[in-house]
């Protein structure tokens, strides 16, 4: 009983919200006022968030590793296309969500491929079924576009009261709240016993399973709900870019994914936000400074990453903060005590 109650107090403490994380959210949102001429690209960010997001709920707390994660993206991103474009849906928010069954269904049907193997039979069923994807997308032009893709997919307003603009307002704050729903979401369910043991089943299959824990259907929920989320993502580029092509299936989606964890860690939810907007702010930079050779920069700070260590370079960058709040925390305790207390 005091072990159950010891490892609850654990799980309540490790749940609970740091200043950090309010900070990370309320600069996002400040983002939005403070850089008014950056809406296009925050937007793109926020999407590539929400779809680092996803891979990380399977890479990160599962185990399970994919190259083939731009799959959920298209058929998200598509089917929101089509849905648009066709007049069948087109509020944003309704059709967001059946964009993401979508792509949730197609999770759901794969997942039985994927739980089959391991690490390197993974990789190559997850990017066999997005290299499959892309090229039924293009096989059938008269449907996608073909190698035009969908063009001319106009938006209604959000939820009939915001209308996209030209400058990407209403896409950037519309998109920043549908990742922060989700991410809350996402919250709730790896601090859940669901989530406990999916990390038990990332860390030893076999013993997982020999205290009782379902692994497949636990792989296959966590999968499909990752289907689900990268759906999200790919119906998000639709709507704000009011196009959809087949460059959504392609492996350089899935590629720069994996660098996004790479570069923001894995494990923590966190890790594919702060990697998102590293990589696309290094991305930014460097693409300015020598346009054919940024590939080769970010190359650099993925190998000075794994050469320091990204714990350390945690610990650099929390360090100024941490101080501050030490000192502010020492000068109200000093406030504090009374004048007859003092030494």
């Amino acid at each position: 009983m005091t072990a159950q109650a010891d490892v609850g107090f654990h799980a309540r403490a490790h749940a609970r919200w740091h200043w950090a994380e309010i900070i990370f959210w309320i600069a996002a949102l400040a983002c939005g006022f403070v850089f008014p001429s950056r809406y296009l690209i925050m937007t793109e960010i926020v999407r590539l968030a929400l779809f680092a997001l996803s891979l990380d709920l399977i890479l990160g707390y599962a185990g399970i590793v994919s190259l083939g994660h731009a799959a959920f993206l298209g058929v998200g991103a598509y089917s929101a296309g089509l849905l648009a474009l066709h007049g069948i849906i087109t509020e944003p928010v309704l059709a967001l969500i059946v964009a993401g069954l979508a792509a949730m269904v197609l999770g759901f049907l794969t997942s039985f491929l994927v739980i089959r193997g391991v690490d390197l039979t993974r990789l190559m069923v997850t990017l066999g079924i997005a290299l499959l994807l892309e090229a039924l997308a293009e096989r059938y032009s008269d449907i996608t576009g073909g190698t035009d893709g969908l063009q001319g997919i106009e938006m209604q307003p959000i939820l009939g009261l915001f209308h996209f603009d030209m400058f990407g307002k209403a896409g950037f704050f519309y998109s920043l709240a549908v990742t922060f729903l989700l991410f809350l979401l996402a919250r709730r369910i790896v601090h859940s016993p669901f989530g406990l043991s999916l990390r038990a089943i990332r860390n030893n299959p076999l013993r997982a399973a020999a205290i009782g824990i379902p692994v497949n259907r636990r792989l296959i929920a966590i999968y499909t709900v990752a289907a689900f989320y990268a759906g999200i993502a790919g119906a998000l580029f639709t709507q704000t870019t009011a196009l959809a092509s087949l460059d959504v299936f392609a492996f350089e989606r899935s590629a720069d994914l994996m660098l996004v964890l790479v570069i923001g860690g894995t494990g923590y939810l966190y890790g594919g936000l702060v990697g998102a907007v590293v990589f696309r702010m290094l991305q930014e930079i460097f693409s300015t400074i020598t346009p054919q050779y940024w590939q080769f920069w970010i190359g650099a700070v993925l190998v000075v990453i794994v050469l320091v260590g990204r714990g350390r370079l945690h610990r650099w960058a929390l360090w100024l903060p941490n101080l501050v709040i030490t000192q502010f925390a020492g000068r109200r305790a000093a406030v504090a005590v009374p004048e007859g207390d003092a030494p």
